[in-house]
């Protein structure tokens, strides 16, 4: 059995997948600004009054931030808030939605991120704990940025360099001047507050249909947003799901002709440390060293509770531990070779199939895929595979899969389809994605590639966790996408695309 298709040991979604991401407001904007900077060095000056021209300066205690070495790693605190700290009363406190530490480290060939859960329960410098410890959202509220800083370096013990809070509607602009990002939405979001999706004016409203496509401002703000029928952990991963995409999508080159107004939008939406010429020289220069690299998320392991998120001290250090040593994964080389071992290629009996079936938990049930296949195939107007497949317990979801069309940037329309299959398990779905678009950005550098059964694959890996099967044929790109908490094993992703069949 290959590297890949040993399955990881199956944690708690809780303590697999535990995460509170930050806005992706907060991580698209920074990188915008900075990789925008990093295009345009022989323009130092003319960007720095660009980007201070629509900032307020720092609002807070920017003495609470750590000095680092010239040249050295530097950790970024980012603060996702509903408004700016500055100007702020004590009758309306900012609200700190989620919290994310960024860490650049061009040594180490991958950009190391970690979530910290709202609901982590820590103590906070300074204030009366008297009835117990409090969530380590509290502090944003009670001291600002400054407080923030001090109370998550109390916990982890980390130096922070520097600080940056976002709000949404910065969010918002740079999505939309950047021209929107392409993300794989995993399943329809909807919500109009009437029975039997809401009843209240307590959720946003939303209507993101399921499949591969562009989102833009508002929509793109809803989806990462969304909050109504799963929970924290899951939108998270949406979060940083949306992240991975931006990333991945906004290139050095693509930003250099809106350089200006990008690092406009970015100081009039943000509070941040990073205003005088020095420091963002300094970080300009570690960004150069730093833009080619990977983003590897370290999570957090903590343990949902009835009223908060709580962590093990010796777990805790060993998060902590990886964070500051993570290193990039391995890639397809150039000639097509891969760091996956090959599997073997010896034919397996019909009673090995079997019993690889069970053990991966994965069901033959056909019909139900077929079905929404034949459903979809005349209005997707190209081949249509379905699975054969799925996991236990899993629902193929009639009225979220769907045959649409997909434009690329140039305009140009491709046709797509999205078969929506649901996991026994609170938000947790995953799919099968086929579009005539021969190049679509989500399938952009594989860790690897594999030939199974006459087929070959790419996989995409986070972790070590497959993330994407994919593979092409001469009309289209297919692939199985995992859920958004990767809640499938590498068996069963293998599975599920050996199993493909198409619709005649």
């Amino acid at each position: 059995m290959t590297t890949l298709e040993q399955d990881t040991p199956q944690a708690r979604p809780a303590r697999y997948m535990l995460k509170r991401a930050l806005i992706a407001a907060a991580v698209v904007i920074l990188s915008t600004a900075t990789a925008v900077a990093t295009a345009a060095l022989l323009e130092f000056d003319s960007l720095v009054d660009a980007f201070n021209s629509g900032s307020q300066g720092p609002s807070f205690d920017t003495g609470v931030l750590d000095k680092v070495e010239p040249g050295g790693p530097q950790t970024i605190l980012l603060l996702g808030a509903d408004k700016r700290w500055g100007g702020v009363n004590k009758g309306d406190p900012v609200r700190s939605d989620t919290m994310m530490l960024v860490r650049l480290d061009p040594d180490r060939g991958a950009t190391a991120v970690m979530s910290i859960p709202r609901d982590l329960k820590v103590k906070i410098p300074g204030y009366d704990q008297a009835k117990g410890a409090d969530k380590i959202n509290a502090a944003m509220a009670l001291g600002g940025p400054a407080l923030a800083v001090r109370t998550v370096r109390g916990l982890l013990g980390i130096p922070i360099s520097h600080v940056v809070t976002v709000n949404f509607r910065g969010f918002r602009r740079a999505v939309n001047r950047l021209g929107c990002i392409y993300t794989d939405v995993d399943r329809r979001y909807f919500n109009d507050n009437a029975p039997p999706y809401g009843g209240g004016p307590n959720y946003a409203t939303i209507d993101v249909k399921a499949g591969y496509q562009k989102l833009c401002g508002q929509d793109a703000l809803d989806y990462v947003r969304y909050r109504h029928f799963d929970n924290d952990v899951i939108r998270a991963a949406r979060q940083q799901q949306f992240l991975t995409d931006a990333r991945n999508q906004i290139g050095v080159s693509d930003l250099f002709d809106d350089r200006k107004e990008l690092l406009r939008i970015f100081g009039r939406y943000t509070d941040t440390d990073i205003h005088d010429s020095d420091a963002i020289l300094k970080l300009m220069r570690l960004v150069v060293d730093s833009a080619k690299q990977p983003v590897q998320e370290v999570q957090f392991p903590g343990e949902i509770g009835p009223s908060y998120v709580t962590v093990k001290k010796a777990e805790l250090e060993k998060a902590v531990e990886r964070f500051k040593a993570v290193q990039g994964e391995a890639r397809t080389k150039a000639n097509g070779a891969t760091t996956a071992s090959k599997p073997a290629r010896k034919k397996a009996t019909k009673k090995k199939k079997r019993a690889a079936t069970k053990a991966s938990g994965l069901q033959t049930n056909p019909r139900p895929a077929q079905d929404i296949a034949i459903n979809v195939a005349p209005r997707a107007r190209f081949t249509v595979f379905y699975p054969k497949v799925s996991v236990g317990g899993a629902v193929y979801q009639n009225d979220d899969s769907r045959a649409y069309d997909l434009y690329d940037r140039g305009g140009k329309r491709h046709h797509a389809y999205r078969i929506v299959v649901k996991l026994n398990e609170l938000g947790q779905y995953y799919g099968i994605q086929g579009t005539t678009w021969s190049a679509p950005p989500i399938l952009d550098e594989p860790t690897s590639s594999r030939k199974m059964g006459g087929r070959k694959y790419d996989l995409y890996t986070d972790g070590g966790r497959l993330r994407i099967v994919a593979w092409r044929t001469s009309k289209g790109r297919y692939w199985v996408s995992n859920s958004l908490l990767h809640t499938l094993s590498n068996s069963q992703m293998l599975g599920i695309a050996r199993s493909m069949a198409r619709v005649n």
